[in-house]
């Protein structure tokens, strides 16, 4: 069933010839279905164009099935896409407008199938989709979402030209004391600073059974300048407006060692200073999940940092790197695949492990304040996390949210009951428009024309 809810049209201006490269297919139609893939998902649609109003209207195919067809066997074809990540049930020939259209809907590509791309080179045929229409992607971002391919996060990996010289003394006693505190009965006193770090994971062994750092335990422990030579674009960034002494902690400013540890610290008792409630009150506990997440979640091999703002009226929180799932499925709940596994488990060993974002969103909405908003973007990738700290403004529904929530109660009506129960604004000029957009479905009966909601 195609998912109309997120649809993205694909723009033709022109009708398609049979004279057409590719089976009558668009040329474009390949970036197109790669920069689909490679970012939010989203539907083509052939057989329809865009007017002077910018509405889109269909218009007649000589023959939808066979261009059905064709683009599943050009698909299929070696060397036109990478990966074909499409079922049957992806491409379909729908009615629209009187008109029979091809419609394919092309969902966002799991990470292991990432970077999608046309041709043979990926790094001259990865395109993603922004604002302005298709784009081919960076050699960054190409080699961002090769990175994200892998099962075994890179926090894990062993750097083998650093020892335990490379861990900032005071943050592992910091460490140490903590996880003592909140393990009490688990760790013994004996064990040396090496073999505590190597049963956390901060250090792992080598082949000869020499123990060096993870790159989890050098973020997270380690001196500032060796976290630099590991990770060339590494920086922490708070914020703080609207205090008079305008706070803003910043790695590389040479007052403070500039670990995860000493960052988390540092601003965690800062950002929640204003909140409702005592410390493991909701709210300060779901800012703390937020900030544990940005984290543990951020590609630290990326050239952007992470930035935390504290404002008068929301917190933001901006990490690099994208959501390795469909961020519908995290903010939902239930799902999860972390970028740095290690990370994590660093942090839960001294009670401080993030949250889902669902989670976060139902301690907002218990507050009464407006909901959290996440958006993803590219070029490079990018995630940022807005906690709003002001009460939610309730929305008046416009025409077609009516018109939507009294059909998915009454399931099919005319289109005088819509407007009687909807509004008169909800009137035969706006069903017609939704039905041309794939919201709406109509058939003639004898007791007239009954529109339904297309799902």
């Amino acid at each position: 069933m195609l998912d109309w809810d997120h649809l993205e049209k694909y723009r033709e201006n022109n009708r398609l010839e049979a004279k057409r490269a590719q089976g009558g297919l668009p040329r474009s139609i390949w970036e197109t279905y790669s920069a689909f893939a490679n970012t939010f998902g989203g539907i083509i649609l052939l057989g329809v164009v865009e007017g002077p109003d910018k509405a889109f209207t269909s218009v007649p195919l000589p023959d939808p099935d066979q261009l059905a067809a064709d683009f599943w066997n050009t698909l299929s074809a070696p060397g036109t896409v990478s990966v074909n990540i499409l079922s049957h049930q992806d491409v379909q020939v729908v009615e629209s407008g009187g008109n029979r259209i091809v419609a394919i809907q092309v969902p966002r590509a799991d990470r292991h199938d990432r970077p999608v791309f046309i041709g043979h080179d990926l790094f001259s045929g990865t395109y993603r989709r922004s604002g302005e229409g298709d784009y081919r992607c960076t050699a960054e971002e190409v080699r961002s979402m090769l990175r994200d391919q892998a099962d075994l996060t890179l926090d894990t990996r062993l750097l083998p030209r650093l020892t335990e010289e490379a861990f900032h003394p005071e943050s592992v006693a910091r460490y140490r004391d903590l996880a003592r505190r909140r393990h009490r009965s688990e760790e013994p006193e004996a064990l040396d600073d090496p073999a505590f770090l190597h049963r956390a994971g901060a250090m792992a062994r080598d082949s000869r059974g020499q123990l060096h750092p993870t790159a989890a335990g050098l973020l997270m422990l380690g001196r500032e300048a060796e976290i630099r030579r590991e990770f060339p674009g590494y920086s922490l960034d708070y914020q703080e407006s609207g205090v008079s002494d305008g706070v803003r902690l910043l790695s590389g400013s040479g007052d403070w060692n500039a670990n995860l540890l000493t960052f988390y610290f540092r601003v965690y008792g800062r950002i929640v200073r204003d909140l409702p409630g005592g410390e493991d009150a909701p709210v300060r506990r779901a800012v703390r999940e937020a900030l544990v997440n940005a984290l543990t979640h951020a590609d630290y091999y990326d050239r952007r940092g992470l930035v935390i703002q504290k404002l008068p009226n929301q917190i933001r929180i901006a990490n690099p790197g994208a959501f390795r799932v469909d961020p519908r499925e995290v903010l939902a709940g239930g799902v999860s695949d972390p970028r740095n596994a290690a990370l994590i488990r660093l942090f839960r060993l001294i009670g401080a492990a993030g949250g889902g974002l669902s989670g976060i969103r139902a301690v907002w909405q218990a507050q009464g304040w407006q909901a959290p908003e996440i958006v993803e973007s590219f070029g490079p990738d990018r995630t940022v996390l807005t906690l709003p700290l002001q009460p939610a403004q309730v929305p008046l529904p416009g025409p077609r949210e009516r018109v939507i929530a009294f059909l998915t109660d009454a399931a099919a009506a005319s289109a005088s009951e819509i407007a009687h129960a909807a509004g008169p604004d909800c009137g035969e000029a706006l069903l017609s428009a939704m039905e041309r957009e794939g919201v709406l479905t109509a058939e003639d009966t004898p007791e007239g024309r009954r529109y339904r909601l297309r799902w």
